[in-house]
């Protein structure tokens, strides 16, 4: 079954619009697709989406016009410091692309300077970084529970180009891996993700694979998804991911279908 719910679109930070990316998700053959935009982010209007009520009529209108051709579902990637109404959604991504320090959104994902400028604020720090961003992470996946745990190691999505070093540390190897088992507690579904690889920022998906050996060993559960943001990537390094899925373990992968996660083989 091929399928993505991490989808983004020119709604929220997307270069291309839902209809456009709904075309490509059906030629390439997909069964269902979920858009999944950037919640509301009081703190950063750089790359939220500002009308919510506007891409759920949109997404809801793009489902009935090519019901009959591919399943879709209206989903959202809530940033972790900012909850909204879920139950607006069919799924909740949680994902956390900020750092806090001494009051001020530093956000880790955006660009490398901008993560550069993150470390700076935490004095270069990154075990502080590491315990403050996972920490407070952990702390929404256990309150909040979403149904899919976005990137988990976002921090990672600079080590593979220089920036960051800490980040391919034996330290911050054990922080990530602590984390990951309190995050475990939640029984919420990993996402296995190759936004990074189609950006050329890392070789393999998050997260990194000994964590995903933690996730297999633990019983946790994981789905695939591409973070695309354009229609050339929804289905980037699919292959290559099941792969390494496989290697890992995993013989299960979980899709919506229907409007609830059903496993299906890798």
């Amino acid at each position: 079954m091929l399928s993505n719910l991490h989808t983004h679109t020119t709604l929220c930070d997307g270069a291309n619009s839902a209809e456009e990316m709904l075309l490509s998700a059906i030629e390439k053959g997909f069964d269902s697709l979920g858009f999944s935009g950037h919640g509301y982010t009081d703190f950063d209007l750089s790359y939220c989406m500002r009308d919510m009520d506007g891409y759920i009529a949109e997404i809801r209108g793009l489902s009935q016009k090519y019901k009959d051709k591919i399943r879709v579902y209206v989903g959202v990637e809530e940033d972790a410091r900012c909850p909204i109404d879920r139950t607006r959604f069919d799924y909740l991504i949680g994902s956390c692309h900020y750092s806090v320090k001494d009051g001020v959104y530093y956000s880790i994902d955006s660009s490398p300077e901008h993560f550069a400028k993150c470390l700076d604020a935490w004095g270069g720090d990154g075990a502080a970084l590491a315990e403050e961003y996972y920490g407070s992470f952990c702390d929404y996946i256990l309150k909040r529970r979403p149904d899919i745990i976005g990137h988990f190691d976002l921090l990672t999505k600079y080590r593979e180009i220089g920036v960051g070093k800490f980040f391919a540390s034996a330290e911050y190897q054990r922080i990530a891996e602590k984390y990951i088992k309190v995050a475990l507690g939640a029984n919420c579904i990993f996402e296995v993700n190759t936004g990074a690889m189609a950006r050329g920022y890392r070789t393999s998906p998050y997260p990194d694979i000994e964590l995903l050996h933690i996730i297999k060993n633990e019983g946790g559960r994981v789905t695939l998804s591409s973070d695309s943001h354009n229609i050339d990537t929804l289905d980037f390094a699919f292959d290559e991911a099941r792969a390494l899925l496989r290697d890992v373990g995993f013989r299960e992968l979980w899709v919506m279908s229907d409007g609830v996660f059903k496993p299906v083989a890798t």
